[in-house]
């Protein structure tokens, strides 16, 4: 749709840029804009960026937790009603940044923007779990009680090509034809490895499933086609005598 923004490379590059030589204020500053900027959804690459790793033992720390949450996060994290996390600080294992529980109590505020994009990748990040995701999830997940406001934030995200699919209103669903990818962290590296591996062996299976079909209708043909020749030969014989 003409005139809607889509996710943008060249801005978050722009971004990055800007944030090799800035520190303190200016960094937190330009943080709080990229969460608020449209178009951008990853923020893997602004954190590894060792001025920005810096934040997370200095005094603007609460900024660099909510980079952390946008990045791997979801709304239910920074409203305090997802306990999957249960450390309070930052954890670094072999230069990797791993996501910790950071509620709004200990966050800055999000803006409008801030809170809507999150909202976004939120449903991204069931959008990558379920193809049919009930409102009854997305209404909890998101923290909203209205079921217009609902469709209107999916609208959004569909426009934004986050997502792509279609809304399901007698059956209250919502079917996910494609999502975006989110950051990666390292810890999730080796499930991905083994996503794909068990999905190149299926490929495989399925491979030699359809070389042994073809194995076995080359050889039906084989030897219907020796059945022919035979019958063929036999024919004027019978009818020579």
């Amino acid at each position: 749709m003409a005139g809607e923004q889509k996710p943008s490379c060249n801005l978050l590059e722009q971004f990055i840029l800007l944030a090799k030589g800035t520190s303190g204020s200016a960094l937190t500053t330009l943080i709080s804009q990229v969460l608020e900027a449209p178009g951008v959804y990853v923020f893997g690459e602004l954190l590894e960026l060792p001025n920005v790793q810096e934040l997370a033992e200095g005094p603007n720390a609460a900024y660099f937790q909510l980079l952390n949450l946008f990045a791997y996060g979801t709304y239910p994290d920074y409203v305090g009603s997802n306990h999957l996390h249960r450390t309070s600080e930052p954890a670094h294992l072999n230069g990797d940044t791993f996501w910790c529980e950071a509620n709004k109590d200990n966050l800055p505020e999000l803006t409008g923007a801030q809170k809507n994009k999150l909202k976004h990748l939120t449903i991204v990040s069931l959008a990558a779990r379920m193809k049919c995701i009930p409102y009854s999830v997305l209404l909890k997940d998101l923290d909203m009680r209205n079921l217009r406001e609902l469709e209107d934030l999916i609208i959004e995200a569909v426009y934004t090509d986050i997502i792509q699919g279609k809304l399901d209103q007698r059956n209250q669903v919502l079917e996910v034809d494609f999502c975006i990818g989110r950051d990666i962290q390292k810890k999730d590296i080796s499930n991905i490895m083994k996503t794909l591996q068990e999905w190149c062996d299926g490929c495989e299976a399925v491979l030699l499933g359809i070389e042994q079909q073809v194995l076995r209708a080359n050889q039906y043909k084989e030897n219907h086609h020796r059945t022919q020749q035979q019958v063929e030969t036999e024919v004027p014989i019978s009818s020579s005598s």
